[in-house]
């Protein structure tokens, strides 16, 4: 015999809803030329507590005429290195909606040589975001003095 008091909500497909709000007109927005662009924003908004201590992995996301539309933090690792979840990156970039990302972490051991493991998230977000079109305009590798731009050494 059925129960009559159960609980059938688990059935029903959850509405989700996207909202884009701004509070920041479209001029106001700092535009990205170069990977030099890219670098003064990305190290300006590292917390400079951290950028030497421990890696962290943060997308910029851009719109259809590279203005910045916000950075987001996706995670946040140990002294040698970072988990990054390309869904999180990707859930993040589609509700802002995104023309383009630029990805970023930092070296706390002030090398900006990428590893075989920065090598493969790289590749592995770059053939996600062909399939969203949402392009991967760089990866740079940053510290406070310096960066090693993907894109300017022909390694995207």
């Amino acid at each position: 015999m059925k129960n009559q008091n159960q609980n059938t909500d688990w059935q029903k497909v959850s509405e989700i809803e996207l909202i884009y709000k701004t509070k920041v007109k479209s001029a106001d927005r700092p535009y990205i030329n170069s990977s030099r662009d890219a670098y003064r924003i990305l190290v300006d908004s590292w917390d400079p507590g951290k950028i030497e201590f421990f890696e962290q992995f943060k997308v910029l996301l851009l719109n259809q005429t590279n203005r910045v539309l916000g950075i987001y933090e996706v995670s946040s690792g140990g002294i040698a290195g970072v988990v990054v979840d390309v869904r999180l990156l990707f859930s993040a970039a589609l509700k802002a909606a995104a023309s383009g990302i630029i990805i970023t972490h930092n070296h706390p051991s002030g090398k900006t040589f990428p590893s075989e493991a920065d090598r493969n998230i790289t590749r592995k977000i770059h053939q996600a975001g062909k399939l969203l079109d949402i392009p991967l305009l760089d990866h740079l590798i940053v510290t406070p003095e310096t960066y090693y731009s993907f894109a300017d050494e022909g390694a995207l």
